[in-house]
């Protein structure tokens, strides 16, 4: 009898470190960033794939006359795809970023450009006029002694004022930069390499940044027993790709 409710007990046990391990802070912290960072690079990631096959799709239901080139189906796919992920991000998790919503709306509006006037400068250009326009509200706000960029990421951690300004900075540049590179791109190479460069090259870049923030976010905590993981990374991540 003993040994039938020692193995009770032990079970109990097992029981109650299983239950723990779900409820690490640090697991339900990272989960909703992950599901944000999927939201945002979800729609990128469908744009490449309409892209890389929208010339079958457009041949085999015969829809040249509207998209007489891949990118237009692109553009029409990737506005969808948009909408979806702003959709699910209110769903799921109750709340729209300000950062993707302004970047929603843009691709609306230059999507919008592009498929009216059968001009893909338009959708090139979106990327440049995001950057610049994120990029030179953090800075210029600066100028002024606004620290923007907490508003945006103050609900991932809680820094110092000195920590705020170093992040505003570097994420006001990091956006500029972004702005330059896409223009190089666009501007010298083809539109597949383009998006290629879209997908795969601004979301990690953003991804990589991010975490390279980590040390920042370490050294200005307000609170420093509680250093920066993983879910701070992806959720400032999360709040910048477009």
């Amino acid at each position: 009898m003993s040994g039938a409710k020692q193995n009770l007990a032990d079970k109990d046990l097992a029981g109650k470190d299983l239950a723990d391990k779900d409820d690490e802070p640090g697991r339900d912290e990272l989960r909703p960033q992950l599901i944000k960072l999927g939201l945002e690079i979800g729609p990128l990631v469908v744009f490449f794939l309409a892209n890389a096959y929208g010339a079958r799709f457009i041949a085999g239901f015969g829809l040249g006359a509207v998209f007489p080139q891949p990118i237009f189906f692109a553009t029409a796919v990737f506005m969808a795809a948009m909408v979806i992920s702003l959709a699910l991000s209110g769903l799921i998790l109750k709340r729209v970023a300000v950062m993707p919503l302004v970047s929603g709306v843009i691709v609306m509006i230059f999507g919008g450009l592009t498929l009216w006037l059968q001009d893909e400068t338009f959708i090139k250009m979106k990327p440049t006029i995001v950057n610049i326009l994120f990029g030179g509200t953090l800075l210029g706000g600066l100028a002024f002694g606004k620290l923007l960029l907490k508003y945006v990421f103050g609900d991932v951690y809680r820094l110092k004022e000195a920590g705020w300004r170093v992040l505003t900075w570097r994420w006001g540049a990091f956006f500029l930069v972004l702005a330059v590179l896409n223009e190089i791109v666009w501007r010298n190479f083809s539109t597949d390499l383009w998006v290629a460069f879209k997908v795969w090259g601004i979301a990690p870049l953003t991804v990589v940044f991010s975490f390279a923030q980590l040390g920042v976010l370490g050294r200005y905590a307000l609170t420093p027993e509680k250093r920066p993981d993983a879910a701070t990374a992806a959720g400032a991540a999360s709040e910048a790709i477009e």
